[in-house]
This record gives structure tokens, C-alpha cells and sequence, in this order.
């Protein structure tokens, strides 16, 4: 009987010894120790990685405490004043929108070709330069509600402008154009041979220099830069290449990444702005004029 109770009582210990075992080898460590983080933690700590690959725009931008702009020298919207602080429909828009963030703003001047390419780097946190919203801007980008009109415009010596009433072909002409943007589209659809540039404001001096026939730029950049009592008085505009192509106007637009919810806090920002009173106040400021700012 003794030898039965000893039996027994052995048999107990070697379960306990196999049911800790056991134990050890589902929730431990490889060298039986226990395991810091229960594996349910450990599967949430793996999917919090993936998280923060997906944090909102908002968070992100709020987080680092800037919101970066990607811009280039586009006057009235984004230019530099004496003092080389970036001023302008745009730049001063921007500002606000930041401040309504609770951050402030940083703008980063950008090779407009390239301007997806530092979005989805994140070397910018938004495109906001009098951008047109054509199709190849909406596939690349979120783009909050269009906030302006435009056209492209023909830029040409004000002593030859007769010349070129009426025109509905660009064929035999060379026409300076900022590489990558509407002007550029708008032109060589028309038959022009274009010579591209970096900035629109380029494309002004290869015609106010002779080394190109005319520019294609935006409407609201040749009605701040030319004409008298500007540095252009020599250059006028005509033939909205538009009308030409029997094209719709424009729409100008602020483009954030895919999937961005910055897009949204931009859309709220914008018809508050609208109903205060100071987005009108900002385009007469710039000479934007109020039938081309949209609600």
C-alpha cells in the first residue's frame, strides 16, 4: 500500500514537471524563460509597425510641427519680397492654413517635373503653386476642392500682339514654356515648338530677350508680371489657348499625397476662410481678381 501511495505520488510530480514544460514551450522563450510581451501583445506590437506606416497626413504633419510647401517663383501666387521671405496668394493662404493646424509653415521651392516625386518622398507635405488640376495631377494626388480659375495664355512682344489675334495654331513658332505644366501641354497640342525652362518667369525673359517668339504661361501670372508697371511693359497677352483648343477653363488646386486626410482639413480650412472675409482679402492684395476665386 505504501509502495501504491509512493507510486502515485511519484506519478503527480512527473505531470506537474510535463504540465510546466509544456507551458514553457508555448508562452517562453527559446531558453525556457518567460516571455516579456504575452504573445497577443507581440502580434499588436506587429501591427502597430504597420500603423504607423499609415498615420494620417494630420497626425504627421502635427507631429513634426511644420506642414512643408512645395512651391516654385510664381508670381502673384508664390514670390519672394525684399527682404526674401515667400509672399503671395498662395504663400499667404498656405500660412494660414498652417496656422490653423497649429503649426507653422515651411516652403520648399521644388523642379516642378519632379513635384509627385518629392510628395511621395515626403520631402513636401503639399503642391500649392497655381497647380492646374489636370488628369495626370488628380491620378497622382489627393487635391482638395478647386480654389481658383486660370487659362493658358500667350505671351508676346506688345509691338507684334497683332500679329497674333485670332491665332488658333502655334505651328513655325518657338514658344518658351516651363518644362512639365499646362503652358507646356496647351502649346505643343497647338503645333509649337517649345522650348521648356524651369520657371514660368524664364519663359518671360526668352521672349523679353528675343530667343523665343512667345510663352505660354497662366492667365493670372501674366496679368501681375506684364504690361506697364511691370518689369515686362515690352510684352503683352493674347489668345487664351483654351478657347483655342475649344478647352474648358482651368481650375487650380492644392495637391497632397494619396490617401491624404490633409485634403479634407484643407476643404474645411478653405470655406471658412471663404466666409471670413480673408481669402478675398488676401486675392485683392495680389491683384487675384474675385471672379476667379472659387467658393
Amino acid at each position: 500500500m505504501m509502495k501504491s501511495k509512493k507510486l502515485w505520488a511519484l506519478l503527480l510530480a512527473l505531470a506537474v514537471v510535463l504540465s510546466l514544460a509544456a507551458c514553457g514551450g508555448k508562452d517562453g522563450n527559446a531558453d525556457g524563460s518567460a516571455s516579456a510581451v504575452p504573445p497577443e501583445d507581440q502580434t499588436a506590437g506587429d501591427a502597430g509597425s504597420g500603423q504607423a506606416d499609415a498615420e494620417s497626413d494630420l497626425a504627421y504633419v502635427q507631429g513634426k510641427g511644420t506642414l512643408v510647401v512645395g512651391m516654385t517663383d510664381f508670381a502673384p501666387m508664390d514670390y519672394r519680397d525684399a527682404d526674401g521671405n515667400w509672399i503671395g496668394f498662395d504663400a499667404d493662404m498656405a500660412s494660414a492654413f498652417a496656422e490653423s493646424l497649429g503649426i507653422k509653415v515651411e516652403f520648399q521651392e521644388i523642379t516642378w517635373d519632379y513635384k509627385v516625386m518629392e510628395l511621395n518622398a515626403k520631402s513636401i507635405d503639399c503642391v500649392w503653386n497655381g497647380m492646374t488640376l489636370n488628369d495626370e495631377v488628380k491620378a497622382a494626388m489627393d487635391t482638395g476642392n478647386a480654389y481658383c480659375l486660370n487659362a493658358q495664355v500667350l505671351v508676346v512682344p506688345a509691338d507684334k500682339a497683332a500679329d497674333f489675334e485670332n491665332l488658333t495654331s502655334l505651328e513655325g513658332l518657338n514658344v518658351a514654356v516651363e518644362s512639365g505644366s499646362a503652358g507646356e501641354d496647351a502649346a505643343e497640342a497647338l503645333g509649337a515648338s517649345t522650348t521648356a525652362v524651369a520657371k514660368q518667369a524664364d519663359a518671360l525673359m526668352e521672349v523679353s530677350a528675343g530667343t523665343a517668339d512667345a510663352a505660354v504661361i497662366d492667365l493670372l501670372m501674366a496679368g501681375a508680371m506684364i504690361g506697364e508697371g511691370t518689369n515686362y511693359a515690352n510684352l503683352t497677352y493674347t489668345v487664351n489657348l483654351n478657347t483655342a483648343q475649344g478647352l474648358e477653363s482651368e481650375e487650380y488646386g492644392v495637391g497632397f499625397r494619396k490617401g491624404s486626410d490633409l485634403a479634407d482639413a484643407w476643404n474645411t480650412f478653405w470655406a471658412a476662410a471663404i466666409a471670413d472675409g480673408s481669402v478675398l482679402e488676401t486675392g485683392t492684395t495680389y491683384g487675384v481678381q474675385e471672379s476667379l476665386i472659387l467658393e
